[in-house]
């Protein structure tokens, strides 16, 4: 038995399973709490946060996908593992696009899940560099917590992909980072492809952090490579 003291939501109205995944957890030395549904798990959220949350697609209500919507809204960003039982592209495209980090597919093996949960854990808190909480880019301040651009008097909202892409990027500053590596890493997609989503996000936020968008000072394009973070010590 791990006590690594990390606490798990879940969100799940099957009550074998949620026998089945809290017992499971709390061997492992995780500590759990579990919400039958949407609306007791945005009350329990209101005083407490989960270092992660297992989250059913298919639950009485509101569904598990309009659940992991609104959390991103909310700028709640600890990870989420969706649970479904169609074994289908689309609903898992669907659940990655929404904010999940992974997804796991009913009937699953307790070896399995407990790796996916790890592997999450891990990337989460050493690749997004969730310790980076704030940063000072010239006279923008880029609070990473509330989710914030400040310079001068005004304030641009980020959303929880600005954020989790500002954070893999800082914990790899004035280093090159492919396309390819954030497709995989922030977004999750598991194969090459063409879309263009990491450009449209950098442009975006170019013009949140940057005194001028159109002459990138700190998020820089390295033609053929990537992109990089340029903080200067």
């Amino acid at each position: 038995m791990s006590f690594n003291k990390q606490t798990i939501m879940i969100v799940e109205d099957e009550p074998s399973l949620i026998f089945t995944l809290r017992d499971t957890l709390e061997i492992e030395g995780y500590r759990t709490i579990v919400a039958e549904d949407a609306g007791k798990a945005l009350e329990i959220l209101k005083t407490r946060t989960p270092d992660l949350m297992i989250l059913d697609v298919m639950l009485p209500g509101k569904s598990g996908f309009e659940l992991c919507k609104e959390l991103r809204e909310m700028k709640l960003t600890f990870p989420i593992l969706m649970l479904t039982a169609k074994d289908q592209e689309a609903d898992k495209v669907t659940g990655l696009n929404l904010g999940a980090d992974d997804y796991i597919t009913k009937p699953f093996g307790v070896k399995e899940l407990l790796a996916r949960i790890k592997a999450i854990l891990r990337r989460t808190e050493n690749q997004y560099g969730r310790h980076i909480s704030r940063l000072h880019l010239g006279d923008a301040i880029l609070d990473l917590d509330n989710a914030v651009v400040r310079r001068n008097e005004s304030e641009n909202v980020l959303t929880t992909r600005e954020v989790e892409l500002l954070r893999y990027l800082a914990a790899r500053a004035n280093k090159p980072v492919s396309r390819k590596a954030l497709l995989q890493e922030v977004w999750r997609y598991e194969h090459s492809t063409t879309t263009r989503t990491v450009d449209v996000h950098i442009s975006k936020l170019r013009f949140k952090m940057e005194p001028k968008p159109e002459e990138p000072r700190y998020l820089v394009t390295l033609h053929g490579v990537g992109y990089m973070l340029k903080i200067t010590p």
